[in-house]
């Protein structure tokens, strides 16, 4: 729930806003998305193939060489403060998120051609609005879930074990996401949350009077962009 005395604006449906991953008040990464739904209960956005990003450099060249090793070598660069983004495109798949201001995760659905591909648990930081957007901190450990909820398999644990050791993960931190661990389990267990309307969700569509959103325009802005999907 928002705050009473709190000034941040609701934004409209259709409206794009930027997703700004923060690391010790710097930029990791932004994300241009369209909003779907704003209320007490989350903020629900959506990305499309052709949306905006900026990336970290060598995340987004572990993604495009198809190195995983490298991403170990951005948390390195996370971790010492020294990184540089490069602008992307997301490209493949429809993205539906789902974020509670005060949850430690967003649930986020994957959309290809044919439809429904996955859930997807995200561990992150609470929301912080802007007024373009909102800040929050992905912190590595994901839940992937089959379409029909009957399947989960827990992702990139090494990483999360690495950026624990780097400190970029407090104890904090931690012990937050182990809560919001059990949280989405229980909702997923109890059909609660965006799975209580798991089939309305799956049945979502991009509105095709929406171009892809884009980031707000930056001085010095090259036309390089690397390609990521979901």
């Amino acid at each position: 729930m928002r705050k009473p005395g709190d000034q941040a604006r609701v934004f409209d449906i259709g409206e794009t806003v930027v997703r700004r991953d923060m690391y010790r008040g710097r930029t990791w990464s932004e994300q241009a998305l369209r909003v779907i739904e704003d209320s007490d209960v989350a903020l629900v956005t959506a990305c499309h193939p052709g949306a905006e990003a900026l990336w970290p450099s060598l995340y987004a060249k572990a993604h495009a060489d198809g190195d995983r090793t490298m991403r170990t070598e951005a948390f390195d660069a996370m971790a010492t403060g020294e990184w540089e983004l490069a602008p992307g495109v997301w490209q493949e798949t429809e993205v539906l998120l789902w974020k509670p201001p005060t949850a430690w995760f967003s649930i986020n659905a994957f959309f290809t051609v044919a439809g429904l591909r996955n859930w997807y648990v995200n561990f992150e930081h609470p929301t912080r609005r802007t007024d373009d957007g909102f800040h929050t901190f992905d912190l590595t450990v994901d839940l992937v879930i089959d379409p029909d909820l009957s399947t989960l398999t827990w992702k990139d644990e090494d990483e999360y074990a690495h950026v624990r050791r780097l400190g970029i993960v407090t104890d904090t931190e931690h012990r937050a996401v182990e809560l919001a661990r059990a949280l989405v389990l229980a909702m997923l267990e109890e059909r609660a949350g965006p799975f209580a309307e798991a089939d309305r969700w799956a049945a979502w569509r991009w509105n095709p009077s929406w171009p892809a959103p884009c980031l707000p325009r930056r001085e010095g802005a090259g036309p390089g962009a690397v390609a990521a999907s979901g």
